[in-house]
């Protein structure tokens, strides 16, 4: 079970839809795996940042959890823990952002992949990014730091009460992070059309398979300390890492 094929099947199945011909929709991926789009980009987001939900938006709080729970040296390990914690596969099918599902999530998704939108996506003739090979890190309760998180955790609500309520319980924590081994992105346009794309290329391997006027496909690969795009979130008063 660790093809697209299998894998796009057993989410139709599940879903009860039907994919026939294409990749699966970011939104129907992230309605799978209880998923959500994070709303920036940044290679120092780490597992347990608290975000907070306004009914529409995710925001980040800049606060993790750790932060609360530890000190000194300990915080220092388990913040360099929570960096180097291994990513595996996901097991989730290749999927695409359309450009109507772009413009639904906010003319800045581009963005999480450290693409840049030059131009008004609604101009283009079609536009997609395809993500490819996710991968997914996560905390557990029967691993280092998680260990060591969820034990600090239930001694913090019970002695640091106010803080905890103020801060954790109704906010969110990031308890799984989804990033991307590649993405592909086709841009077509009229003519004239002042509309392109753009790419940081810092630990970014850049395949052009068509770069002109009207058409642009580029095929970005990314290595080192990656940024994820998504986020499994845990309500504070929910959190036990299972």
């Amino acid at each position: 079970m660790e093809n697209n094929q299998d894998l796009t099947d057993l989410l139709a199945l599940d879903l009860g839809i039907n994919i026939t011909n294409r990749r699966p929709y970011a939104k129907e991926v992230f309605k799978w795996q209880d998923m959500e789009l994070l709303p920036h980009s940044s290679a120092d987001t780490l597992l347990c940042e608290i975000f907070e939900w306004n009914g529409r938006n995710w925001r980040t709080t800049e606060n993790n959890l750790i932060g609360f729970l530890f000190s000194g040296e300990n915080l220092a390990t388990v913040k360099n823990q929570l960096i180097n914690t291994p990513k595996h596969q996901a097991l989730i099918p290749d999927f695409e952002f359309t450009k109507d599902s772009m413009i639904e999530y906010g003319l800045s998704l581009p963005s999480l992949f450290n693409i840049g939108v030059n131009g008004n996506i609604k101009s283009a003739k079609n536009f997609s990014v395809r993500v490819n090979g996710v991968t997914k890190a996560r905390i557990t309760n029967i691993d280092s730091p998680g260990i060591e998180i969820l034990k600090n955790y239930s001694a913090f609500t019970q002695n640091e009460s106010k803080s905890y309520r103020k801060n954790i319980k109704f906010n969110y924590l990031s308890t799984s992070l989804f990033y991307a081994e590649s993405v592909e992105i086709f841009l077509e346009k009229e003519s004239g059309v002042n509309l392109d794309v753009s790419f940081q290329t810092q630990d970014v391997e850049v395949d052009a398979k068509i770069d002109t006027d009207t058409t642009q496909h580029f095929v970005l690969k990314y290595s080192g300390n990656q940024a994820p795009f998504a986020a499994k979130f845990t309500k504070g008063k929910d959190f036990n890492i299972m």
